[in-house]
């Protein structure tokens, strides 16, 4: 069978399917942006995701979202979105999974106690850690000295997995770069305008939303941690994660309007009881709840900008706030009555200590207790700070179960 050349999307140039290492096809077939999705898929990082927290402990039951299944969720929504917009499906696609490619083990708990412990070396965060392992760590392509690339995506697919566009700061707790894989960021921002979230990073950063509030509400619901009656009683407090954590300027009324608003969709639950109509029920909500979101940005959007292909740094896209607003509710309740819960906290300091006795170990004995994959990294490190580093490195590539294994191992 003759395979015929793919057709680009005419709305990226050849800058934007630039790679750092040039590297042609293997056959033809393949767009730039469908070989990127490949490269994702397969890749080992993504594989681990599926024994890694989303929000609920995975394995404490068979329902729960895992790391995995949410980028495989959000990807559906934003390769959909992005492609009634004009954005390369594969590429949407693509970055959506990446998104999260580099978050450690034990979900945001993990985040928090690593970044601690690398305050010498320039702390850690999981998008800028998603950059690194996209660009350095996952080793698809090497250069001339054999150092790895990381899988060498185009410069548009590695923008579209950036959340957050900038390096660590003073006073800001997001970044999407450490210091040292600043020169391959620098390449890839090459002609965008500082600070700014390229279009695709946009609908990738809102189906991450979307994906995350509606599921993880749905998540709750079956495992019986949220209850419905409560739901009004509770919408102070609710109000208050909303605020604290997800959209600051939100307001209490607005808060009381979007719980009256869900309220009125026909699919919305009065009870949860386990039930198949129950079930059903729910899984109708998820669906409507997710076209509700991406169907008012999309229409919103294109009322905006009119028809034609939206890429890149040409659009952005417009949320209406009645859905933020919405989607930070969805998310504050799944905060307060799973994250924030007091049967969380004592879950939260184990696996912080447990983080913090296994960095210490590796670090204390490697190079014999590091992974083949960062022998070669530590080799060439010549500071405290570069050894720590790659320490954080493998800390944050192990799946929960495989965090504890290796804790009970060196211990």
């Amino acid at each position: 069978m003759v395979l015929k050349a793919a057709v680009e999307n005419a709305g990226y140039n050849d800058a934007d399917r630039e790679r750092f290492l040039d590297e042609p096809a293997k056959r033809l077939g393949r767009t730039e942006f469908a070989r990127d999705r490949a490269r994702i898929i397969h890749s080992f990082a993504l594989r681990r995701l599926a024994a890694k927290t989303q929000v609920a402990v995975p394995w404490a039951t068979d329902f729960p979202r895992t790391r995995l299944s949410h980028s495989l969720e959000c990807a559906q929504v934003g390769r959909e979105l992005g492609a009634a917009l004009g954005a390369d499906p594969d590429l949407m696609e693509g970055a959506c999974l990446a998104h999260d490619i580099g978050h450690p083990p034990f979900g945001h708990n993990g985040e928090e106690a690593l970044d601690k412990l690398a305050e010498s070396c320039g702390g850690f965060e999981g998008n800028a850690q998603s950059f690194r392992l996209l660009v350095r760590l996952e080793a698809k392509t090497v250069d001339a000295n054999g150092i790895s690339l990381g899988l060498n995506l185009t410069r548009a697919s590695l923008d579209g997995a950036t959340k957050y566009p900038w390096p660590r700061s003073n006073g800001v707790k997001k970044f999407g770069v450490y210091d040292d894989d600043q020169e391959i960021f620098n390449w890839v921002r090459k002609g965008a305008p500082q600070g700014a979230q390229s279009f695709e990073a946009q609908i990738m950063d809102w189906s991450d939303d979307v994906a995350y509030s509606v599921h993880d509400f749905e998540d709750s619901l079956v495992s019986g941690q949220v209850k419905l009656h409560d739901l009004s009683n509770d919408l102070p407090d609710i109000f208050k994660m909303a605020q604290n954590g997800y959209l600051a300027d939100i307001s209490l009324s607005e808060v009381h309007a979007a719980l009256e608003s869900l309220q009125q969709l026909s699919c919305w639950p009065t009870s949860y009881d386990g039930s198949h109509r129950a079930l059903a029920r729910l899984k109708d909500l998820a669906s409507q709840l997710v076209g509700r979101f991406a169907l008012a940005a999309e229409r919103e959007t294109r009322d905006r900008y009119g028809e034609g292909d939206l890429t890149r740094y040409h659009a952005n896209l417009v949320v209406p706030r009645a859905q933020h607003v919405e989607v930070a509710f969805l998310k504050s309740v799944a905060n307060f009555y799973i994250i924030s819960a007091e049967t969380s906290v004592k879950r939260y300091d184990e696996e912080q200590n447990l983080i913090q006795e296994l960095v210490a170990t590796v670090l204390k004995n490697a190079p014999a207790t590091l992974e083949s994959f960062f022998l070669q990294d530590w080799e060439r490190a010549t500071t405290d700070a570069q050894k720590l580093r790659v320490v954080i490195d493998q800390v944050s590539s192990l799946t929960d179960p495989g965090a504890i294994a290796l804790h009970a191992r060196l211990r």
